[in-house]
């Protein structure tokens, strides 16, 4: 009877000790703004709309909880069209409060798809930390047969935790694709594969048995926030036959800087071009991007609005990165209140 007492005993102890080996599941914080990955097809409008929340998205996959223990933050639930500064501020101070967590391995945002590539680009600029950042959306919402919101987010689960992924600044996860925040862009208005990085590829892929990197991010940049207003700055497109109008009218409804969705390397036509030199002598900053997909803007031709002529009258050359983006580089870059030299604006846009 005390041999079999002494047994039992010892067992007990074998077990307790195991569970005290065993390792923690890393924790994730998926926080959830809204977008297609939170909508069903409401039965009166029969048309998507908001409708479920983190916990209900999470609910679907319950095998993440192999990779993880995710914990919810349901910081809005809105389509991404709504997002704006206000919005981005809210998002950063949420990321980077659970990425300070010791326990956290990494975060994820859900995210529609319509300005996730604007938000990612936001988060890298802004977020400081080594930890993985995921955003994820949907392409199908949640009451079509084929949702891809599942798939994404037990994918975005893995990444976070993925030691791989440490480093390589906001990544966009989709369709078993992963891209740079800096780089990624959404080429098609319903395809599931949407969002590619242009000349330079995806970083890795999510397979069944691994997630793999190819390649990591090397044009990076930290900005801290330092306002809880961002500065205006618009987005002004060229066209054929474009007046410049609408450029001098930002300009005298208070806006602190331009972007110009310019032709081609950089090119605008005479009155863009007088319109930009109005704003310029106003002392506000205008970035010079393009309405092309890929490919970097230069200040290489030498007409009357050409590249060479918008630098030298002071503008700044966007480099590879799409109006909407420049935009965001630029609110930050103003937000002291004064703005920096050309010089310094353009190194900012050329690192």
């Amino acid at each position: 009877m005390r041999t079999s007492k002494f047994k039992l005993a010892g067992l007990a102890l074998l077990v307790s000790a195991a569970a005290i080996a065993q390792p923690q599941q890393p924790v994730v914080a998926l926080i959830a703004t809204g977008g297609t990955i939170a909508m069903k097809i409401d039965p009166i409008k029969k048309a998507p709309v908001p409708a479920i929340s983190g916990e209900d998205l999470l609910a679907t996959v319950p095998e993440v909880a192999k990779y993880a223990k995710v914990e919810v933050n349901n910081i809005s639930n809105v389509p991404s069209d709504y997002m704006d500064p206000p919005r981005w501020i809210q998002l950063t101070k949420a990321v980077q409060a659970s990425l300070a967590r010791p326990d956290v391995a990494g975060v994820i945002v859900s995210h529609g798809t319509d300005t996730l590539e604007e938000t990612a680009y936001w988060l890298d600029l802004t977020v400081n930390s080594d930890k993985p950042v995921v955003l994820i959306g949907a392409q199908r919402n949640a009451s079509e047969p084929d949702f891809d919101g599942p798939h994404n987010l037990i994918n975005a689960v893995r990444i976070a935790v993925e030691p791989q992924a440490r480093s390589k600044g906001v990544l966009l996860a989709m369709n078993s694709q992963i891209n740079a925040a800096r780089e990624a862009t959404k080429t098609h208005t319903s395809s599931v594969e949407t969002f590619k990085s242009g000349e330079f590829g995806f970083l890795g892929v999510v397979d069944y048995d691994r997630v793999t990197f190819a390649r990591a991010p090397l044009r990076r940049l930290h900005i801290p926030i330092r306002t809880d207003k961002m500065p205006d700055v618009e987005i002004v497109a060229m066209y054929g036959g474009a007046d410049g109008k609408l450029v001098r009218s930002a300009v005298d409804n208070g806006a602190k800087g331009l972007v110009i969705q310019a032709l081609g390397w950089g090119n605008v036509n005479i009155p863009m071009f007088n319109a930009v030199k109005y704003a310029l002598s106003k002392n506000v900053p205008v970035v010079i991007s393009t309405r092309v997909p890929t490919g970097r803007v230069l200040p290489n031709y030498g007409f009357e609005g050409g590249g060479k002529t918008l630098a030298d009258a002071g503008a700044v050359m966007a480099d590879d990165l799409s109006p909407p983006k420049a935009r965001i580089l630029l609110m930050l870059m103003l937000q002291g209140g004064s703005a920096p030299s050309q010089r310094d604006l353009q190194a900012a846009f050329s690192r």
